[in-house]
Formats: C-alpha cells, sequence, structure tokens
C-alpha cells in the first residue's frame, strides 16, 4: 500500500515504453495510407564510450518502433567539411525524416556549425535556431527532446497545467529555455532561476511545479519543495558509492539533481533517477520523427497523448 504522506512516484520508463507503442502504431498507420515509412539518421563521429551506447539504444528503439534506422559511425579523424557533406546528403534524401548528430563532437569541430546546417525540418533534437524561434513564437516546430517529455509527465500526472506557478532551475538551450516556452504555452506562470538566482530556495518554494536542469546532483533539498508540489528531475550526476569499500575502489552511483528521499517527504509526485526523464528523451526522439514524417507528407499528426 502506497504510503500516502510519501510523493508519487513518477514512472518515466511506463510511461516511455507507451508512447513508443503509439508512435509505431502511428508510423504504421502512416506508411499504410500514404506510403511514408519515418526514417531516422542518426551520425556519430568518434568512439566515447557513453554516446555509442546511446546511439544504439536509439537505433534499436526505432527499429523497435518500425522506422527506418540509419546510423553513421565515423571515425575521430572526420573533418568538419566531410561531417558537413554527409548532413547535406541527409538533408537531400526524402527517406530521411529526422537527424541527429551526437553531441559532444570532436574539438577541431564546430558544434554549432554543425547542428545549424540540419535542415529545420530534419531537426528532431530542437536544437536548431530556427526550432528554438518556432517555439518561442508560438510555431509548429521540432522541441527539444527532453523538456517535451517534462511536459509530456507533467499533464499525464497533473491534466490541465493552467494558472500553476512554475519554477526551472537552469537555463540551458536544451532544457531550461525550452521548457520554460513550453510551460507558458500550457499557461503556467514561469520563472527561470539559475547560479545567480538570490535566495534560490525560498523561489524553489512558490512552485507548484520544480523542473530541475542544473546539473548539481542532489543541489535541491527537500526544505526547498513547496508541500504537494509536483518535482520533475533532469539531472543524471554520478557519485561515489554509499559504501566506502567500493568508493574507494571508484564505484559510484547515479543521482539527479534533487535529493530525493528528502524531496519525496514533501513533494506531491516527482521523478525518479534513473528511471524518469530519461527514458522519455529516446521515446520523444521518435515522436518527434514520426512527427517531421507527417509534415514532409503534408498530413496532420496523429495525437500521441495518452
Amino acid at each position: 500500500m502506497a504510503d500516502p504522506a510519501r510523493a508519487t512516484q513518477i514512472d518515466g520508463k511506463a510511461f516511455a515504453a507507451e508512447l513508443v507503442d503509439r508512435v509505431a502504431a502511428a508510423a504504421a498507420r502512416l506508411e499504410a495510407t500514404r506510403g511514408v515509412k519515418p526514417g531516422l539518421a542518426v551520425v556519430i563521429v568518434g568512439e566515447d564510450p557513453a554516446s555509442q551506447i546511446y546511439v544504439r539504444n536509439k537505433g534499436e528503439t526505432t527499429q523497435r518502433a518500425g522506422m527506418r534506422s540509419d546510423t553513421h559511425r565515423l571515425p575521430d579523424t572526420t573533418s568538419q567539411t566531410d561531417l558537413l557533406d554527409l548532413i547535406a546528403d541527409l538533408n537531400a534524401d526524402p527517406g530521411i525524416h529526422g537527424i541527429l548528430v551526437q553531441l559532444p563532437l570532436p574539438a577541431h569541430i564546430d558544434s554549432e556549425a554543425v547542428l545549424g546546417a540540419i535542415d529545420p525540418d530534419k531537426d528532431v533534437d530542437g536544437f536548431h535556431v530556427v526550432n528554438a524561434g518556432r517555439l518561442a513564437v508560438g510555431l509548429p516546430g521540432l522541441v527539444p527532446c527532453t523538456p517535451l517529455g517534462c511536459l509530456m509527465l507533467l499533464k499525464h500526472q497533473l491534466g490541465d497545467l493552467t494558472g500553476l506557478n512554475a519554477v526551472i532551475v537552469g537555463r540551458s538551450n536544451i532544457v531550461g529555455k525550452p521548457m520554460a516556452q513550453l510551460l507558458l504555452g500550457e499557461s503556467c506562470t514561469v520563472t527561470i532561476a539559475h547560479s545567480r538566482t538570490r535566495d534560490l530556495p525560498a523561489l524553489c518554494r512558490t512552485a507548484d511545479i520544480l523542473v530541475a536542469a542544473v546539473g548539481r546532483p542532489e543541489m535541491v533539498r527537500g526544505d526547498w519543495i513547496k508541500p504537494g508540489a509536483a518535482v520533475i528531475d533532469v539531472g543524471i550526476n554520478r557519485v561515489p558509492s554509499r559504501d566506502p569499500v567500493k568508493a574507494a575502489e571508484g564505484k559510484t552511483r547515479v543521482v539527479g539533481d534533487v535529493a530525493y528521499e528528502e524531496a519525496a517527504a514533501v513533494a506531491g509526485c516527482i521523478t525518479p533517477v534513473p528511471g524518469g526523464v530519461g527514458p522519455m528523451t529516446i521515446a520523444c526522439l521518435l515522436a518527434n520523427t514520426y512527427t517531421a514524417a507527417c509534415r514532409a507528407a503534408g498530413v496532420e499528426p496523429d495525437s500521441l497523448s495518452a
């Protein structure tokens, strides 16, 4: 039996699995009715182990959803010119609807130039300045996957978000700023906080929705949380194991930006780390690829809401 004094844990892993199933069904309908099979191309440069695992997971999930999955693995000696030539080819390929360049790139390659070369209508990461502008002014575009996943979890858990106070701790272009735009679009009252915010704990205590995306392990404490608030923890940080022997061996554990146990005693609902926001990122990448394929075909995407 659930502890009534403890926050509801938001199961991002289960929600993401359901979203992938809905995307797969919608993609199958698109192929059956329009002959369009959504296609995602992922480009990885170099041998970063974490990136290799992430790219493999993306490919496997894309295939499970019945989509075309192309992975381009390039050596870390690849020149920026050659990488831009590949992106130009993918931009021109009508069978590819989404292009994702895995970051980080080697130091000799200008990431901004590479991301800016992707066709905004195929920019399924939502990082292109054109998509950032579309989001800011409320035009249809492709939204960064992590904040899109956060919004889906919030709406599934809370329903209508109109009028709620939202505080976002973190102002990155990848999470903080697009998260603010999405919540504004849901008629929330939004504040973006950051490292120079005065009396950050007091500000956080005003939040009906608190999104932590600052990259500092367990920075947000339990006494920062408004009782009953929805807490979305975007952070993924590695810290030493609690076991001193394992810690001495270099063993680590994964924690979020929120002190989970403290926050769960106060909040109304909260995402765990791992198993909260993380699984939503790949699911939303597929959702964006499906949306891009529909727009390329001139059809309205099916609703992917639960």
